[in-house]
């Protein structure tokens, strides 16, 4: 390899590392402190570098924090959600999709638990990356209600808009935490629960006339 292609390839890992040490901080201040808004002094300093080293590489706190999503989700499980939420039979959609996102969020309960409660004491604490997740969730919930309603796989008399109201309850964070919190059940055991409960709550029953044969 030639020496500057070489230099090249040391600065890139450096970086990556460096990046890499920044998000790493902000996860440690949300787990060690979860009362407490991380400051970027704090993180800083967890992360050996500098305020104006955060800045540089991620433009604003925003910035930061809506990596630092992006990083959670593609460790978390990201790649899994793709492959469930472009199943071709709805209903494994509904269930898949569920459990992926789901999953998601247990790995790391105690990030997101944090997350969510800035979010809601103060919405800008976290730059608008809760936000940005629940955008992000309600398309998700919109495009699988009218996959089940294409499918005839709606149940009967529930429309696609009551359809995203369900599973957007089911599927939140809250959802899922007051299942292991307030019921001491495991993170599995949660989301067999609610994934049940979604299919039981917007799926025509087993067997049933799909929805494009009923009255036919």
């Amino acid at each position: 390899m030639a020496p500057r292609k070489y230099q090249q390839v040391l600065r890139a890992e450096a970086a990556e590392e460096t990046r890499r040490r920044i998000l790493d901080a902000v996860g440690q201040c949300l787990r060690e402190a979860p009362t407490e808004q991380p400051g970027l002094g704090r993180v800083a300093e967890l992360a050996k570098v500098s305020r104006s080293t955060i800045y540089a590489d991620f433009g604003s706190r925003s910035g930061l924090f809506d990596a630092f999503v992006v990083d959670l989700w593609e460790r978390t499980g990201l790649g899994e959600l793709g492959r469930a939420v472009g199943a071709t039979d709805a209903r494994d959609h509904l269930r898949e999709g569920i459990r992926a996102a789901s999953r998601m969020k247990g790995g790391e309960l105690a990030v997101y638990r944090v997350l969510h409660a800035m979010d809601r004491l103060d919405p800008e604490s976290a730059g608008g990356a809760v936000r940005h997740m629940e955008t992000d969730r309600r398309a998700g919930m919109q495009s699988l209600a009218e996959h089940l309603e294409r499918e005839g796989e709606l149940r009967e008399g529930l429309t696609v808009d009551e359809a995203v109201d369900a599973l957007w309850v089911l599927t939140s964070f809250e959802s899922l935490d007051l299942l292991v919190t307030g019921r001491s059940r495991t993170v599995d055991e949660a989301i067999d629960i609610l994934v049940d409960m979604a299919e039981r709550a917007v799926c025509r029953t087993p067997g049933a006339p799909a929805a494009s044969s009923r009255g036919a």
